[in-house]
């Protein structure tokens, strides 16, 4: 009998994680009908990653509207997600990661009695405030799922120290990397990198929540140091719609030379911009996953990470938000060869671009 999955996300960076495992659930019509539930928490960014992947939501609860918060978000996912599922009855709802539309989701899920299989489950900074909300939205999730897909063994790890049943967990690897297999083009070309030309390119992200106000300004002076004391070097920040994060960005970096501010990329510009610099500094999550599988350093502007794996492997360096620490770490990186080629050339702990068809045949037998 045909079992009906639904698979529900909302911001970018789970588009770019779930949309290579709905296209290998696709695969077997035979045995599924993939019902893709999209809650709209990043309309615009959303989008344009299910355009790269050409895949068109079932339902789109449309939840986005200006100045949402947490609140909102989570409230009017509940409401609207409830009909979606009474109609749908489905016998296992996807989610991932730590985003607020997946927690809410589940929390749906949990209500109706539907199992809740977590994809990227058991990741942890075991400080419930960093980062915020998601390392809550994480652990959360993983309270009420039913079906555990770990990307690595530090992660299945946490679950079983936490009393999640071992029979229940699979090691399966990220599917941000099964994405990169997609994404990354040779031969590809863009007018900014057009623009870098033959100088170094420094790839920067910043975004979280926990770094609006002083922390992120503290970021963006730092990286402006640096770039103003190295004239070979240029840095492509591909800005949050945020308008917290535009305010802050263009308060300390505008006039910089060296920098060019430009609006998001999809995500096929974005991940061949990675294949394409030297360095990147980040608050993000996922990156610090795709960036080893380039071979690109990665300075996480964070005071925690729930990936310790690419800490531990030399692939991530956490260098917090502070000024001097930033500006100090980026600079050695620039100037260190020998530092450098470590990072670059270690390891990636994260997989091995098959994640998707591993959940997949866990679940055909699951649900077989």
């Amino acid at each position: 009998m045909m079992k009906r999955i639904a698979v529900v996300f909302g911001t970018r960076p789970e588009a770019i994680k779930m949309c290579p495992l709905v296209l290998e659930l696709k695969k077997h019509p035979d045995l599924f009908e993939t019902q893709l539930i999209v809650t709209g928490q990043h309309k615009e960014m959303l989008y344009q990653v299910l355009d790269v992947f050409k895949l068109k939501p079932d339902y789109d609860l449309d939840i986005m509207k200006e100045s949402q918060t947490l609140f909102s978000v989570t409230t009017s996912i509940l409401e609207k997600i409830k009909a979606v599922f009474d109609r749908l009855q489905p016998d296992l709802i996807l989610v991932h990661g730590d985003t607020t539309s997946s927690f809410a989701a589940a929390l749906a899920g949990f209500y109706l009695k539907i199992p809740i299989g977590h994809v990227e489950a058991g990741l942890r900074t075991n400080d419930i405030y960093s980062p915020w909300p998601e390392e809550f939205n994480r652990q959360a999730v993983d309270i009420i799922s039913a079906l555990y897909f770990a990307p690595t063994e530090a992660a299945k790890q946490n679950l079983l120290n936490e009393g999640k049943p071992s029979s229940k967990i699979w090691i399966t690897g990220n599917t941000g990397i099964d994405a990169l297999k997609t994404t990354i083009q040779s031969g590809y070309k863009h007018e900014e990198l057009d623009w870098v030309g033959s100088d170094r390119l420094i790839l920067i992200t910043a975004h979280r929540r926990e770094n609006l106000g002083q922390p992120m300004h503290q970021m963006f002076r730092a990286i402006r140091r640096v770039l103003d004391e190295n004239k070979d070097t240029k840095a492509i920040y591909p800005i949050h719609l945020n308008p917290a994060v535009r305010k802050a960005a263009h308060e300390e970096l505008d006039g910089c030379e060296s920098l060019h501010i430009i609006e998001p990329l999809d995500v096929l510009d974005f991940h061949n911009f990675m294949n394409a610099c030297d360095l990147i500094l980040t608050d993000s999550g996922g990156i610090q996953e795709e960036a080893p599988s380039l071979g690109k350093p990665v300075l996480v502007m964070r005071d925690t990470t729930e990936r310790p794996e690419g800490i531990a492997a030399g692939t991530l360096k956490l260098v917090g938000t502070e000024e001097d620490a930033i500006y100090r770490e980026f600079n050695r990186l620039l100037n260190d060869q020998e530092e450098y080629d470590a990072m670059s050339e270690a390891s990636n702990p994260y997989g091995d671009g098959h994640a998707s068809a591993r959940i997949v045949d866990v679940i055909k037998t699951i649900l077989s």
